[in-house]
């Protein structure tokens, strides 16, 4: 490996803030950025924060594996949200993508995200993980608003990471809602915000714990929140924010916790194993 290949990061962007925060860490850390991205508008986000963009449409494996190959990337990150069903419904996957896709048995996020790595592993790439270079966007451990969650909250909150790991040992989400230590919503494809807006359909003053799944590998898709995701627990009306410290990424997040403490919602990171006792 020459050191020109070792400065060089190949970024895998979906949408949203988060790839951009990374490719500004990147950068001033003195990596070259290459990046990949699936959308207009994060194209446009990323020119200047990146040596290339390259746009490609979500089931082009092959021409992401060229394209970074083309740049003489090994290192690769992957960050952002991508729509899986908007990719099924509107995107024609490529043949090494269609040959990936139908060799899964699940095709759930993280089994669909283990085999896409093992893939470019395959071709030679080195997989890496955003915390290595966020850090500081981590949820730490604790009560971290002026309100604690009360004697009951806590009792949803160890209720609800149980059923968090429940659903995902199974690979269906990271976030449930629930109310009085019963499950109010349980997240799949539509994602955090959707799932507590349902919940709040049908309670009010909900709990929502929100963490990685059990299986899940570090470098890939660890739960994100952010000051969005305070104003959907607002219109929710939903009362808590339980998080897997060290396991969550946490944006805006002096913005975020500003705003919770003006609602009284209550706001924490909870370790690895709270739910099992």
């Amino acid at each position: 490996m020459d050191d020109k290949s070792s400065s060089r990061i190949g970024l895998i962007a979906g949408e949203g803030e988060f790839p951009l925060i990374l490719a500004k860490s990147l950068k001033s850390k003195g990596y070259s950025v290459y990046a990949v991205c699936f959308s207009k508008e994060q194209e446009k986000n990323l020119k200047e924060l990146s040596e290339r963009v390259t746009r490609i449409y979500i089931g082009q494996l092959g021409k992401l594996i060229e394209t970074f190959k083309r740049d003489g990337v090994r290192d690769l990150v992957f960050l952002g949200k991508v729509d899986k069903s908007h990719a099924l419904r509107f995107n024609l996957p490529d043949f090494r993508a269609l040959k990936l896709w139908r060799s899964l048995r699940s095709r759930e996020d993280n089994s669909l995200l283990t085999a896409l790595v093992e893939e470019l592993e395959g071709s030679g790439f080195v997989v890496r993980g955003p915390a290595e270079f966020l850090s500081d966007y981590l949820t730490p451990e604790g009560v971290l608003t002026k309100r604690e969650p009360s004697t009951e909250e806590w009792e949803d909150i160890r209720y609800g990471l149980k059923v968090a790991k429940a659903i995902g040992d199974l690979d269906i989400g990271q976030c449930v809602v629930v109310k009085n230590r019963m499950t109010v919503a349980v997240e799949a494809m539509e994602g955090t915000d959707e799932t507590i807006l349902r919940g709040g359909r049908l309670v009010s003053g909900a709990i929502v714990v929100k963490i990685a799944k059990p299986r899940q590998d570090p470098r890939l898709d660890l739960p994100v929140v952010g000051y969005k995701t305070i104003e959907t627990m607002i219109k929710a009306k939903a009362k808590v924010l339980a998080l897997l410290a060290g396991k969550t990424f946490f944006l805006q997040r002096e913005k975020a916790l500003e705003l919770a403490n003006k609602h009284d919602i209550a706001i924490c990171g909870v370790k690895d194993g709270e739910g099992e006792a």
